[in-house]
């Protein structure tokens, strides 16, 4: 929510205006939000009578029923939008997609659309609400870690626009945000992992006390949902709840004063200087948590190059990524990689690098004054270290199946649909560039994509999601 206070003086050619907006919005830690025991839920739709959804698919095969029976507990009328939504179908056709649904909702302007899954889904569902009449109110409801941890405490939204992530966005804050922990008792193990990259990432460079969790209960964490899993022990419970509380107040600490990125000096970006590339190189993408562990572990090298940390600390992020099962590299990881990848950022922060890393563990330093020769040095050293970890440094389940793309699900047939017209047009991918670098065999999000097609409704595998033909407002699902 955001309220706007303005000045105008008139000057002696024109006038000036003066405005300020206030940002306020609130985030309740609540075990089972679709409990009818809890109403905290259902009262923020009191006034209107009515519910609309905007909903993961396999969030609403798992929950659907408990969810459709909360709102009729409550006598609220519920309308749902099913969608699958993963990087590839991170789009404008699904954006439009969601915005059809609230036109025929025919939502009102102060009324909120509920949102609920992962952080793709909030924000592309959170886009639609800031571009609807130019800002509707939203209220989300994240069921992954990293949509728990890192998406819920940021005021972003945004679609992929051709090559490129992110590219179309605005800053939106939702009026609320309910953060239900017991949603990862069922969320698959790869993407707990993949989550657990982003709490490496806040407390490396901004909390040692959570690193210090993380370090002596992560295995327990991953194999546990963060303690939520039968048989988690109390001990583990309560060190996961200590980690999750503290981890978001420090993102929300460090974010809230540069809520609209004016700053460009951001410590929760360290892992973010070069995995934009490492996500999408590989012909198969990198899930976001590997690449930016990629991206992670190479900037400790880095920092332990210039003695930033020490050789114990480095050994101790490296082993901490190593023991989570995150990738810190992969074989298409080289100099050129690294190049356009350093050469993309500094287009992004204005002509600096601005690498986050930390110095040492718990706190951040900015680098800017690295030169070419410097990055590939510390490149082949951090290659040279991981040949003495597991898998050479690369990650368990590090690449996206079924549960990330956005254009599958748990249905066979559709995974078969998709694999035969991709493998059809000659490889998953296609052929292009991302970010002026050659992708083999791939159109990463391209427009000659068969996979693209097929997951906006566009393909010929009966358009399996979110376009004009596919899954809008579950009505095939």
């Amino acid at each position: 929510m955001s309220d706007f206070t303005a000045s105008v003086l008139e000057t002696k050619n024109g006038f000036h205006v003066d405005g300020y907006e206030k940002i306020s919005y609130d985030f309740t830690f609540l075990d089972g939000v679709f409990n009818p025991e809890n109403p905290q839920l259902a009262e923020c739709y009191k006034r209107w009578g009515r519910v609309l959804a905007v909903m993961d698919l396999n969030v609403h095969n798992i929950y659907g029923e408990q969810i459709e029976r909360y709102f009729e507990h409550y006598d609220l009328k519920l309308k749902l939008h099913k969608t699958k939504i993963g990087e590839k179908a991170k789009t404008i056709p699904t954006f439009l997609s969601i915005v059809d649904s609230m036109t025929e909702f025919g939502i009102y302007r102060k009324e909120p659309v509920l949102v609920v899954g992962g952080g793709l889904v909030t924000d592309v569902a959170g886009f639609a609400c800031a571009a609807y009449r130019r800002n509707t109110n939203f209220i989300r409801v994240p069921t992954t870690v990293i949509g728990l941890i890192d998406a819920s405490v940021s005021i972003k939204v945004a679609v992929n626009y051709g090559n490129y992530k992110n590219r179309l966005g605005a800053y939106h804050a939702p009026m609320h945000t309910f953060l239900d922990f017991t949603f990862l008792r069922t969320l698959p193990t790869a993407q707990i992992r993949n989550g657990f990259a982003e709490l490496i990432k806040i407390s490396t460079c901004s909390h040692l006390k959570t690193f210090n969790l993380l370090d002596k209960y992560c295995e327990e964490l991953i194999e546990t949902g963060f303690g939520r899993t039968d048989g988690a022990s109390q001990e583990v419970r309560t060190a996961a709840d200590k980690i999750n509380k503290e981890g978001i107040h420090e993102m929300l600490k460090l974010e809230t004063p540069n809520l609209h990125e004016i700053g460009l000096d951001r410590v929760i970006a360290y892992g973010h200087t070069w995995s934009p590339m490492h996500e999408l190189v590989p012909e198969t993408p990198l899930r976001h948590g590997h690449a930016i562990s990629i991206d992670m572990a190479y900037s400790a090298t880095l920092a332990n190059s210039r003695k930033l940390i020490t050789d114990a600390e480095h050994r101790r992020i490296l082993n901490l990524f190593s023991r989570a099962g995150l990738s810190m590299d992969h074989p298409q990881f080289d100099e050129e990689i690294l190049d356009k990848g350093t050469s993309a950022i500094l287009k992004t922060r204005d002509g600096k690098l601005r690498a986050a890393v930390p110095n040492p563990i718990g706190f951040c330093t900015f680098l800017n004054d690295v030169d070419t020769k410097e990055l590939n040095a510390a490149l082949l050293r951090h290659k040279k270290l991981m040949r003495e970890y597991p898998r050479n440094g690369e990650g368990i389940e590090a690449f996206v199946d079924a549960s990330d793309t956005g254009y599958t699900d748990n249905n066979k047939s559709e995974v078969k649909a998709v694999e035969a017209a991709a493998a059809k047009a000659g490889s998953l991918n296609g052929n292009g560039t991302i970010h002026g670098g050659r992708v083999p065999h791939g159109y990463v999000n391209g427009t000659n994509g068969i996979k693209e097609k097929l997951a906006n409704g566009n393909g010929t595998a009966d358009a399996l999601t979110n376009g004009v033909n596919g899954y809008t407002n579950g009505s095939r699902a």
